[in-house]
């Protein structure tokens, strides 16, 4: 299983989930080929009604914690309840470029 599959399924198994989408962004980083380091997610779920931004990426990050041990470096996280996802017509919003050099490794 992949870093996006172990991803999604972490996911899954803990929120009730309208909407995921997980986005290997790491080519667009200065990695090597291949890698699976920078990832974007977008999920929908009523369960983070009443929460705070913070606290949503908190529990997402919480969840995806074993794969934060083995290697995950960077996570974008858009998450919304459904009606928040119905206002925003489904856009999600662009990652910001990497900032990291050119070296071939993003610390």
């Amino acid at each position: 299983m992949n870093r996006t599959e172990r991803i999604e399924s972490l996911l899954a198994h803990d929120l009730p989930l309208q909407h995921l989408e997980v986005i290997n962004e790491s080519d667009g980083h200065h990695v090597p080929a291949g890698s699976e380091t920078h990832f974007k997610v977008v999920l929908v779920a009523d369960a983070f009604a009443g929460m705070s931004r913070i606290n949503r990426h908190r529990r997402v990050n919480a969840l995806l914690a074993p794969e934060f041990a083995a290697g995950l470096h960077a996570l974008a996280i858009h998450a919304y309840t459904e009606a928040e996802w119905q206002a925003r017509h489904g856009a999600v919003p662009m990652s910001p470029p990497c900032a990291g050099g050119s070296s071939g490794q993003h610390g």
